[in-house]
């Protein structure tokens, strides 16, 4: 007869420990044991931004014993408005330093191990393999399918979160009883259809609602206590301040948790079509900012993206020094329109199709289309092709790009 297997034993707490979490030892349901397992527990977090920062800030207060934090990113001003976790003296840190200095000032006891790298096909499963949760604080579909699938190959839970705007969305994937995120999303969005916080928008506060509730799963995964968000979605509306639950159901065809047909992580970019260019390049600016050759000349050498020519704001910017200025589109929201403008049309994406007529241009007349970031303008560019028109092409970058590299007064939004 085969040997009982012997308890696991977990760290001991220091009596500034016991001191410091004594609110988590008087509730039965955690008691010493269960803040011992929160201290062998080994977490990881992926992003620092608006989710990661809520989230890491709770489970390291919590005591989470080790605490991995994956993020490439730099702090920016603009993060300042829903990413608690940084500050202004650490604007242009990078993330992983500046989550690192406010969660050990939160909580000396912890240990923070930074992966300062872009999460990836070729890192994820290394990376995954040293942790016990997951949790997903990632703002792109391609990171969320390579989660996903890391997490379902290797075993690990997956605490998942999702904002835009004023709604959220909170589950726990990739357990081996419930289902995991291609049963609920076997197949992306077309790319930009869904816009970004960046593009959209999100409520400061919203990113904390729910990084707090995937810091609750995480726990409960840990303490093995109440009921997880398995084979559940909850929904979160902060403008009518409502949490409504959906059940899921673990899918048998799904190709990575039901059929096991995906075996290894894949091209994600590829997966969620996202395109990559495909021409040879920028166009050369000379010294003096014009550029070089015939000035009267096309975008015609800017890389090529579903058709449409990416020209870069330095292009742009040395056609408008040298007197050839394109005919300027822009398809952001009139509110955006209000913070800061480059002097084009504005005719909002979503109102293009019926205006067409307000763009009074030949039809073979050179058009730029530029929105915040090079996203949403891509789209009305392909919009303005079907309709006709010939020789349109997308600012790359956007908004954005051209307040950072050819006009910094301008403000960043």
């Amino acid at each position: 007869m085969p040997k009982a297997m012997d308890p696991p034993i977990f760290p001991s707490l220091s009596n500034e420990e016991i001191a410091r979490y004594s609110r988590h030892l008087i509730l039965p349901e955690v008691g010493m044991e269960g803040q011992k397992k929160l201290k062998a527990a080994r977490v990881l977090c992926v992003g620092t931004g608006g989710l990661g920062a809520p989230l890491a800030l709770y489970l390291a207060a919590a005591g989470v014993g080790t605490l991995g934090l994956v993020d490439f990113d730099v702090v920016e001003e603009s993060n300042l408005q829903r990413q608690v976790i940084h500050s202004h003296a650490t604007v242009g840190k990078l993330k992983v330093d500046s989550a690192e200095q406010m969660l050990q000032g939160l909580n000396k006891h912890i240990h923070i191990v930074k992966h300062n790298t872009m999460l990836t096909s070729a890192n994820a499963l290394e990376i995954f393999k040293g942790y016990d949760v997951i949790a997903d604080g990632t703002d792109n579909f391609q990171t969320r399918y390579l989660v996903n699938d890391a997490c379902v190959l290797t075993g690990k839970p997956n605490a998942y979160g999702s904002i835009f705007r004023f709604e959220g969305q909170a589950s726990v994937f990739a357990t081996e009883q419930g289902p995991c995120y291609r049963c609920l999303y076997p197949a992306p969005p077309p790319p930009g259809l869904v816009p970004s916080c960046a593009e959209g928008g999100v409520l400061g506060i919203l990113p904390g609602l729910v990084g707090v509730i995937q810091a609750t799963e995480v726990i409960k995964l840990i303490l093995g206590i109440g009921e997880p968000l398995i084979g559940r979605l909850l929904l979160v509306d902060a403008l009518g301040m409502n949490f409504r639950t959906l059940r899921l159901r673990k899918n048998p065809d799904c190709p990575i948790c039901g059929t096991r047909q995906i075996k290894e992580l894949i091209d994600y970019d590829q997966f969620c079509g996202v395109p990559k260019p495909t021409s040879a390049g920028p166009l050369e600016v000379n010294s003096n900012g014009s550029l070089e050759g015939n000035a009267y000349a096309s975008f015609a050498d800017a890389p090529i993206v579903d058709g449409i020519p990416q020209i870069s704001v330095e292009q742009l910017k040395a056609r408008m020094d040298a007197g050839y200025s394109p005919f300027l589109l822009d398809v952001r929201e009139r509110h955006e329109y209000a913070i800061v403008d480059l002097g084009a049309l504005l005719i909002p994406v979503g109102e293009l199709h019926r205006n067409l007529h307000n763009i009074n241009v030949p039809k073979d007349a050179e058009i730029v289309v530029h929105c915040k970031s090079g996203i949403r303008s891509q789209h009305a560019a392909l919009l303005l092709k079907e309709q006709g028109f010939t020789n349109v092409s997308n600012l790359a970058g956007g908004i954005i790009a051209w307040a950072e590299r050819i006009d910094p007064k301008l403000p960043k939004y």
